[in-house]
């Protein structure tokens, strides 16, 4: 039988227990002290580490301790002591939101650094510089008059502004964000009422005007402040079917077949481009290059000098059907067509380089930016494409009808159709192979009367026009008014100057206005009844394009 041994315990070295040094370890302690004083660091160094390879793991733990706090120091508070302020305040402002909120809460030094820094302001401005709907937000809200370098007759407020500031900025994004995902949104209208035929083909936005192309061969300014019509540029003799303006010029194509430019500020016909021989479809135009794509089977490469000087480059052959919209970057040219396909051409030498295969019926809309093409069909759905690779990501179902025009942003995708019906949907839930089909669509937005022809959108607001006759605002800012605005209509008519030379060379820089890529506006359908701009082959097989059956 085994006997019970008394059960034993080692306490670690407690430096609260140590008793007092003995005189003898006291007069030792000295002349080692005085010893190592007169040694360079170098023999101080190799000294001490002799001493603490013959110590044990508990007093190695102890050194330890005591040596943290000695080798922790408080640079921020010991920057402005040498008159380094400046130092202190760029290093605490790389700091995001949470990081500055907690560092405020150090000490008062650092408080003090913060605040006398303006570390707050310049987290807002970093973030107005670099991001749109902060950007917008500031031009919206007024605040951006307290940022940067104030205009004339603006003081600069104190440094709790800012700081009180930013959780209101952080409420609004979250608001818009949550306004977005639910649908409420505040609603503008603006009834076109065409006399000889409704239908408002194409638009493209700034916050100071709306310019739309009509099926009454018309295309017609809006005040944004007011929405009433201030301009009406004439001299299409078809339906305005696409158009886009920058700071200079406006461009529109017409079932004319005519491709002509206007004066953005004057509304006077400056150039005429004849080259196409059926309607002009959709054209696209930015650093002193456009393209053009027309029923006629062909697209068109255009070199842009001035508005006066636009000569035809190339002309890229190879779909078998209507043209029906294109895009470009420096990179690629990207055609879609009432053939089913989608075509990639090289933007510098405009030799073809991929076709992409997959919708089983034309194709009535896309966009493409960086590697990202997302494509609208007659087969009722959306597609999304690696350019490079040439691969369909994701197919997205939901629209009863043919998708007629769509735009994406990092966000979002936000879709049109003849269904009437405009759809939101999750762009990086959507690029997510794990996210289940039924969460991609975030919203069905449904107002429109008639089928939705073209739309685009920022991070506040959708714009979007129909066969209707009517122009929407869908406001997801300022939802407090839920009563509906609709526009009276004032119109002052420009007549445009016609030209009918086919033009060397054209005008202009890069594309600006409302929303979500922004650039050019094109539909595909014709000035009446019995016209079909979103064509398909000649013959009328099951995959071609639905004709626009549109009645005055």
């Amino acid at each position: 039988m085994l006997h019970e041994l008394p059960f034993t315990t080692t306490l670690m070295y407690d430096p609260a227990r140590k008793k007092e040094p003995s005189p003898s370890y006291q007069t030792e302690r000295d002349a080692c002290l005085a010893l190592f004083a007169k040694w360079n660091e170098a023999d101080q160094l190799n000294y001490v580490e002799h001493i603490l390879s013959r110590m044990c793991h508990y007093q190695h733990g102890h050194i330890n301790a005591y040596l943290k706090p000695m080798l922790q120091r408080d640079f921020i508070t010991l920057l402005p002591t040498k008159g380094l302020d400046h130092v202190a305040e760029n290093i605490l402002s790389y700091l995001d939101a949470k990081s500055l909120c907690r560092a405020e809460r150090v000490c008062k030094e650092w408080s003090r650094v913060i605040s006398e820094g303006m570390l707050w302001k310049k987290l807002i401005e970093r973030n107005v510089r670099t991001d749109s709907l902060w950007r917008g937000l500031a031009e919206r809200k007024g605040w951006i008059k307290y940022l940067f370098i104030p205009r004339p007759g603006v003081t600069l407020r104190q440094h709790k502004f800012y700081r009180e500031l930013f959780p209101k900025i952080m409420k609004d994004i979250e608001a818009i964000e949550n306004n977005w995902r639910t649908g409420n949104h505040n609603l503008q209208r603006i009834n076109c009422r065409s006399e000889n035929s409704k239908g408002v083909y194409c638009l493209q936005y700034d916050d100071d005007k709306i310019v739309s192309g009509l099926r009454d061969n018309t295309i017609k300014i809006w005040n944004r402040s007011t929405l009433q019509c201030c301009k009406v540029l004439t001299g299409h003799t078809g339906s305005v079917l696409c158009l886009q303006y920058d700071d200079k010029v406006i461009i529109s194509g017409s079932s004319d077949s005519t491709v002509r430019v206007w004066d953005v500020n004057t509304g006077d016909m400056v150039n005429t481009l004849i080259h196409h021989c059926e309607a002009v479809l959709h054209l696209r135009f930015n650093n002193g290059m456009m393209v053009t794509c027309s029923k006629d089977r062909s697209i068109a490469v255009w070199d842009m000098t001035s508005p006066t000087e636009i000569a035809l480059r190339r002309v890229l052959v190879g779909h078998r059907a209507a043209v029906n919209v294109v895009d470009f970057d420096e990179k690629y040219i990207v055609s879609a067509s009432g053939d089913r396909t989608i075509k990639v051409w090289n933007t510098s030498t405009c030799e073809f380089v991929r076709t992409l295969n997959g919708h089983k019926r034309g194709i009535a809309c896309l966009q493409y930016r960086d590697r990202l093409v997302v494509s609208g069909s007659s087969d009722n759905s959306i597609r999304l494409w690696d350019i490079e690779c040439g691969t369909c990501l994701r197919i997205l179902e939901g629209h009863e009808e043919l998708v007629r025009c769509i735009r994406f942003d990092s966000k979002r995708i936000v879709s049109g159709a003849y269904d009437g019906k405009i759809k939101v949907w999750d762009l990086q839930a959507a690029l997510d192979i794990r996210a289940q089909t039924n969460s991609l669509c975030l919203k069905t937005l449904v107002e429109h009367t008639g089928r939705v022809f073209r739309l685009q959108f920022d991070e506040f607001q959708i714009v979007s026009s129909s066969h209707d006759d009517t122009i929407l605002i869908w406001d997801f800012l300022n939802c407090s008014q839920k009563e509906e605005l609709t526009a009276p209509q004032s119109c002052s008519m420009v007549q445009g100057n016609h030209h009918n030379n086919s033009g060397s060379s054209s005008g202009s820089g890069s594309s600006m206005g409302g929303g979500g890529g922004g650039g050019g506006n094109g539909v595909g359908l014709g000035n009446n009844a019995n016209q079909n701009h979103l064509h398909n082959n000649s013959n009328n097989n099951s995959h071609n394009l639905q004709n626009d059956e549109l009645s005055d």
